[in-house]
């Protein structure tokens, strides 16, 4: 999502970078760069105007000009300002206390507000909660409907509302329901308009009056830019929301409501919505995003998606299949069935530091979400025992592989190829074990995964 912003960035830096010496002109020369990079994003201008003035103050200080590498330190202070504008700390759910925690969905129609609420009930269930999701939005055709759809696709109760309801009365009985059934989380999906209006804002503040909030969380489409920001400062006022959930940054947004949001409203974001998939919701990271967007990846979130994946019983008996060089066909498949867990390649590629750089090269590697997809259907296209020893996949049978998978020979040729370029690989890393004053090392547990 910041990727527009983080490449313009990174060209400011640059030229700090290529500076022996900073002055207070080469400074302020860099800042007005990031100013227009920070406006083409879309972010308020009234936030990159406190923004910039304060990393300008910061960065022209004796400390900083003084030092043995200045263009190092300005960019260590933009990052620590960066980490402030989005929320300095990461903040989560009020889930203790009174119970059940209840939690109003709340936003305009088409902001993501249902398929958020399974999402929410869906991470919620995976920590060991027991919640229960609320439609009280009468009056989109469906919606009712599709929540009852998506409870079931994660496996969370749904109340029974109809269109008929009132949308206070649907929270009310709701809640005393969920009391009585011993569920300890209430996620109520309200209406949504398509702008903001008096009747919208009575409503919620009648559902907020009869049952009590926890937390009011403002659910906004990220790729609207300003305006989610404009709607969110709205609501706000209106509401008082506890926090912010920003759906589709994924997307090719370009950063300017993430940026924003919490410098206007005073509110954190709290989670992010990062695909469709029923468990593309996030933690917001103020710190994580802030290294992101200055190219310096996020290893931390990549480390965390990988551990969500990972089976620790398949990781040890993957690794001593390595060590035995019986790597097969099949564990290939297993791994790139783990690697399509994790999420979306793209994702996966802008938390490693410097990728930015590396995109930049002509020849530079293209994530292919595709490539995997043709790999899984090659692989599944052979047979157990071709699966298992690849060197009697002959021409004959590479060609029933490929009619098999929909494919063409090269490219099972292809896989083959980069098969074989692995266990060759592997090979040579199980053969020349780390070495650590003079010992043999073993190799780190979980370098498979």
């Amino acid at each position: 999502m910041f990727e527009n912003l983080t490449d313009r960035l990174e060209g400011v830096f640059k030229k700090l970078r290529g500076h022996g010496k900073l002055t207070e002109e080469n400074i302020q020369e860099a800042m007005q760069e990031v100013r227009r990079a920070l406006l083409e994003a879309d972010v308020n201008f009234q936030v990159v105007k406190d923004f910039v003035a304060r990393v300008t103050e910061k960065a022209i200080g004796q400390e900083v000009l003084a030092s043995l590498s200045p263009g190092q330190q300005v960019i260590k202070v933009v990052h620590d300002e960066l980490v402030e504008l989005l929320g300095s700390k990461t903040s989560g759910l009020s889930l203790d206390g009174r119970q059940p925690v209840t939690i109003m969905l709340a936003g305009l129609q088409g902001s993501g507000k249902t398929t958020t609420a399974a999402k929410l009930a869906l991470r919620l269930k995976n920590q060991g909660r027991r919640p229960f999701l609320v439609p009280a939005d009468v009056y989109r055709p469906a919606a009712i409907e599709q929540l009852h759809v998506l409870g079931a696709q994660v496996d969370v109760p749904v109340f029974a509302s109809t269109p008929e309801d009132k949308p206070v009365e649907i929270s009310r009985r709701a809640l005393a329901e969920a009391t009585d059934k011993n569920y300890d989380t209430v996620i109520i999906d309200t209406a949504g308009r398509l702008h903001v209006d008096e009747a919208l804002m009575e409503e919620l503040k009648a559902i907020s009056r009869a049952v009590s909030l926890t937390e009011v969380l403002f659910v906004a489409d990220a790729m609207t830019g300003q305006d989610a920001v404009t709607v969110a400062e709205k609501f706000n006022a209106d509401l008082e929301i506890t926090g912010v959930i920003l759906t589709k940054m994924e997307g090719d947004a370009r950063g300017g409501a993430a940026l924003s949001v919490k410098k206007v409203t005073g509110r954190p974001i709290k989670f992010v919505g990062m695909g469709e998939g029923m468990d593309a919701l996030e933690i917001f990271h103020p710190d994580r995003a802030a290294s992101r967007i200055l190219g310096m990846g996020d290893m931390l979130s990549l480390i965390e998606k990988a551990e969500a994946v990972v089976d620790e019983k398949k990781a040890r008996k993957l690794a001593t299949k390595i060590q035995k060089n019986a790597f097969s066909l099949e564990d290939f498949l297993d791994q790139i069935q783990q690697i399509k867990k994790m999420g979306n390649l793209e994702q996966l590629m802008s938390m490693i530091p410097g990728i930015n750089k590396l995109r930049q090269l002509k020849e530079a590697p293209k994530p292919d979400e595709r490539e995997l997809t043709k790999t899984e259907a090659i692989i599944r296209s052979m047979t157990i025992k071709e699966r298992q020893n690849y060197l009697i996949i002959n021409a004959s049978r590479r060609v029933r592989i490929a009619k098999g998978s929909g494919t063409s020979v090269n490219e099972v040729n292809r896989v083959l190829k980069s098969y074989a370029m692995m266990l060759k690989m592997m090979k040579k890393l199980k053969g020349k074990p780390a070495l650590q004053g003079g010992k043999r090392r073993k190799l780190p547990k979980g370098l498979v995964r």
